[in-house]
């Protein structure tokens, strides 16, 4: 070879080198970072999730700095009105045509469960903070996707083992007809059963109802001891609500909740709610950060963060930080560094995301306060018990997830 020849080889081989050491240049895919806030904003689950999610994600991108990889942090919301053909055309527009990298919120598990599936079509990520089926992180897991606060399994698990123990071991369940509670009366009978005890029957209603007086007759009927609400929002208000006008709890029936957050426990009053318990991951009171925080959301609110208003808080917060350490926002890469990174802040210490998709962190029984005990017009719980989340949450080998390698 000439002379001249080796050279120019020996430049281009060098130049090639460094390319391949060079680091690649941080960068968004099309001029922004997008978070499209899908939730319901004016229906039964708006006071646990709704403007108050949109709150905590407007919270966190500020705390955040307002940009990512040089680029302004944008958000959208929109109220998904609890219909699952309403939720998926927003969420294609979102993804479509209006350049939306993450979505997050979506308090219907049949409407995220579906939102999932198209964000795996489209290579971009759900972060359900607000649904609740299992499902999400079972068969129907996804790459694209990271079940952020509780689920019903958790929600189960936490309330049955703990209502069982105390001698509640017969079972009724009145439950919302769809994927959610569905999913909360399967695992909570499967709890119920190991524990010994028996499911005598269930009475299915739909969304929003105001009438629960065939179901409870239903539940009077069957002599359960306990009478349990598998559903949320203001479903459980109205459900407890007449229960005590039916006089189910007069006539020995204990009743109970498995998805019960304190804004409904404020909406039946402390004289009615006293003693029901709640699992929660979350309570605005648990440690001087989660008053901190509290403290800022109330300002703006009027009230206190529910669990799932801080988890979405968290949720926006961490997927920044992994845009960030990733370099992009593309689905893929972001989520890769989203199982990496260890989730810290206000609500969750050392917490992961499974290989599933399961956000593991500790959750808590906690019972509502007698009007004796309360000190303030919030002060409306104590926590009884931590469960670790290795135990909260589903063994990661009996969930299906096809992620999972066996």
């Amino acid at each position: 070879m000439r002379p001249a020849m080796r050279w120019r080889k020996t430049v281009i081989s060098a130049l090639g080198a460094v390319l391949l050491l060079a680091p690649v240049a941080a960068s968004t895919q099309d001029g922004a970072v997008k978070i499209g806030v899908l939730d319901d904003m004016s229906g039964p689950y708006s006071d646990n999730t709704g403007p108050g999610d949109v709150l905590a994600v407007r919270m966190a991108v500020a705390d955040f700095g307002g940009t990512a990889l040089g680029k302004p942090i944008e958000i959208v919301s929109a109220d998904m009105q609890n219909k699952v053909d309403v939720g998926v055309a927003i969420a294609r527009r979102w993804f479509d045509n209006e350049q939306v990298d993450m979505i997050i919120g979506i308090p219907h598990s049949a409407i995220a469960l579906a939102v999932v599936q198209l964000a795996e079509q489209k290579n971009r990520l759900v972060l359900p903070t607000a649904a609740a089926t299992a499902e999400l992180t079972g068969k129907s897991c996804s790459a694209h996707s990271a079940h952020w606060v509780y689920d019903t399994y958790g929600q189960s698990k936490t309330i049955a083992n703990a209502i069982v123990r105390q001698g509640g071991d017969s079972w009724f369940f009145i439950t919302v007809d769809y994927a959610f509670g569905l999913a909360l009366e399967q695992n909570a009978s499967e709890f119920v059963k190991a524990a010994g005890g028996k499911v005598l029957g269930s009475a299915r209603h739909p969304l929003n109802t105001a009438d629960f007086s065939s179901h409870l007759l239903s539940a009077q009927a069957s002599k359960a001891k306990v009478v349990v609400m598998a559903n949320g929002g203001s479903d459980i208000t109205n459900a407890i609500k007449q229960a005590k006008e039916f006089g189910l709890d007069k006539g020995g029936q204990r009743l109970a909740a498995l998805l019960i957050q304190y804004p409904e426990v404020r909406a039946l009053g402390l004289a009615t709610a006293q003693g029901l318990l709640m699992a929660s991951s979350f309570y605005w009171d648990m440690s001087p950060e989660a008053r901190a925080f509290t403290d800022r959301f109330a300002a703006a609110k009027g009230m206190p963060p529910t669990m799932i208003q801080a988890g979405t808080y968290g949720a926006t917060l961490h997927y920044l930080k992994a845009v960030r350490a990733a370099g992009t926002d593309e689905a893929k890469a972001v989520m890769a560094r989203m199982k990496e990174l260890p989730i810290n802040d206000f609500m969750t210490r050392n917490g992961r995301i499974r290989e599933d998709g399961r956000v593991i962190r500790d959750m808590y029984l906690m019972q509502a306060k007698t009007p004796e005990e309360s000190k303030s017009e919030w002060d409306l719980a104590k926590i009884v018990a931590t469960i670790p989340g290795e135990q909260a949450f589903r063994p990661l080998h009996e969930g299906g997830c096809p992620l999972v390698k066996k």
